[in-house]
């Protein structure tokens, strides 16, 4: 597997074609383009981009591989409206392997046809986690602030996550409200694609920003791992109830 050498014109026109084409009749006649232009420079990004990712985290998942840090390109039609079989956009994740991943933090890269973005966060947070969240801010809102202290300092990321659209606690302040008042929250960068083309650079760039942001990260996964003992003490203590 060679080096990251970026996303070349023809990865772009294979993404567009495929959202005028989405069909198994089209793909079968383009599946090798689709294979050259889009799956192996994700795999090289990936590949480039694991040793540092387990330089933040020993146990994120870094193997370059569909299914392991790489979508499918085959959507799940089964409980969809949309009934097209690919996927318009694809994305390298690197997670922890484990059972309730989606409540742990997880650094991101996707491309779509005009545009790519990057970042970290939870992919979808239960209630219970995001509460627990909320409840670790308000119980030590210093450590939430120096785990966050790249924020202001920084244009790259923004705040993102659907809003509740009524405060759950009033006089939050201001600095605070954007991460407090979401159903899941995650950093990302949006960028447009310029001339179709995305160059080498942009695993400098990756590696910069989730370097950045590296200390939301580990306070994140605090909070994911402090669920995590909860459920398995709750687990324990029925266990031992019925034993």
């Amino acid at each position: 597997m060679g080096k990251f050498a970026g996303f070349s014109s023809a990865t772009f026109q294979f993404l567009t074609n495929l959202s005028d084409n989405n069909n198994k009749q089209w793909f079968e006649l383009h599946k090798a383009d689709y294979q050259e232009h889009v799956l192996k420079p994700l795999q090289s990004l990936a590949a480039g981009l694991g040793p540092f990712m387990q330089g933040i985290d020993a146990d994120l998942e870094v193997t370059p591989a569909l299914n392991r840090t790489i979508s499918r390109i085959y959507r799940d039609t089964r409980f969809s409206r949309d009934k097209s079989p690919y996927k318009t956009s694809h994305w390298i994740t690197f997670k922890r392997p484990r059972i309730g991943w989606k409540d742990y933090p997880a650094y991101f890269f996707e491309i779509s046809p005009d545009s790519y973005r990057y970042g970290m966060g939870f992919y979808s947070a239960s209630r219970v986690t995001m509460d627990r969240f909320r409840k670790a801010l308000d119980s030590n809102p210093a450590k939430f602030r120096s785990a966050t202290s790249f924020f202001p300092k920084q244009n790259v990321f923004e705040i993102e996550g659907d809003r509740y659209k009524r405060p759950l606690k009033p006089g939050i302040p201001a600095e605070l409200d954007g991460w407090y008042n979401r159903k899941s929250i995650y950093l990302a960068c949006n960028q447009r694609v310029e001339d179709s083309v995305i160059g080498k650079a942009l695993i400098t760039d990756l590696i910069s920003g989730f370097e950045t942001i590296a200390p939301l990260y580990h306070y994140l996964c605090k909070v994911a791992a402090a669920g995590r003992m909860a459920h398995l003490l709750t687990v324990k203590v029925r266990i031992d109830e019925r034993t």
